[in-house]
């Protein structure tokens, strides 16, 4: 939903990401309106998360029917790249990820704010410098909170909890369960959930188990499964209630790798070809096709 760009501060001389939404080609009327309110009280909303790994924002206008947010520039790359063979990272490194994404929530949360689209091309690292921020807090936000009015839906099918995926209100839990599919996907190369048919991927996803992690990563230990089973718990009074449970649970399993001396590298999973339905990218989903669990 846009393009983001380089530029430079000129008061200051920094660099900055702008990241453009063409608010008018997904809008009309009184939606545009709407829209554009929101767009400008929730990137506020965003502007005022002061976290260290999340994204700050700086700045957001509108020009020639185009908004845009500046935000700070990042170096890096999301982790999109590592969520299959062979760039999957070794399981320290997935833990310390996760849990930092985990204690940035729990914050946004503390504040009142949702994200919505938690995935790995939300997640910006920069390994080296042990860089991991958060991105587009607002813009998900906005983007969502526009189309809840009009029947639609926003987010990414195979990251959604069961309850945003039926078009439910969703709380802190919901990012949560999307967190889980993530750790899920970065420590096997596998989606816990996956279908060519929407309404099949529908079903998975309110109705059945995800797998056990273990049964595709045998040498993990049973406390990392208890805890990506308990991220991806169907019923969101079932799960972990706070980002800051989940890191402490992935915390206290890193330190018990780190103290028997256990080094666990990625392992070769078997080939999957991408996901060609697009399952995996933020599509907008109409109320209709939710399916029966649909409801306000």
């Amino acid at each position: 939903m846009g393009a983001v760009y380089l530029g430079r501060d000129p008061k200051i001389g920094r660099q900055v990401a702008i990241k453009t939404m063409a608010l008018s080609r997904e809008f009309a009327g009184d939606e545009l309106v709407e829209a554009r309110e929101r767009f400008f009280r929730e990137a506020e909303t965003a502007g005022r998360l002061q976290h260290p790994d999340i994204v700050t924002i700086f700045d957001a206008g509108e020009d020639q029917e185009l908004a845009s947010i500046a935000m700070e520039y990042l170096k890096g790359a999301d982790l999109q790249a590592h969520t299959q063979a062979p760039k999957l990272l070794p399981v320290l490194t997935v833990l310390n990820v996760v849990a930092r994404v985990a204690d940035a929530l729990a914050y946004a949360h503390s504040q009142g704010v949702v994200h919505r689209d938690i995935k790995p091309a939300n997640v910006m690292v920069d390994l080296p410098t042990d860089l991991v921020k958060v991105t587009d807090f607002g813009i998900a936000r906005v983007a969502d909170s526009a189309r809840t009015r009009t029947g639609m839906v926003l987010g990414t099918p195979s990251f959604m909890s069961p309850e945003q995926m039926a078009g439910r209100r969703v709380d802190g839990r919901s990012d949560l369960y999307s967190l889980g599919v993530m750790l899920f996907q970065l420590l096997t190369g596998r989606l816990p959930h996956r279908s060519d048919s929407m309404a099949t991927l529908m079903h998975q996803i309110a109705n059945e188990t995800a797998p056990d992690v273990r049964s595709l990563r045998p040498d993990l230990p049973e406390g990392l499964a208890r805890a990506v089973s308990l991220a991806l718990e169907k019923r969101p009074e079932a799960r972990y209630a706070s980002g800051q449970q989940l890191a402490a649970d992935l915390r206290a399993v890193a330190a018990r790798l780190q103290a028997t001396g256990a080094e666990l590298q990625p392992v070769a999973t078997s080939p999957t070809p991408p996901d060609s339905s697009g399952f995996a990218a933020t599509v907008k989903l109409d109320r209709a096709d939710t399916g029966h669990n649909s409801s306000l």
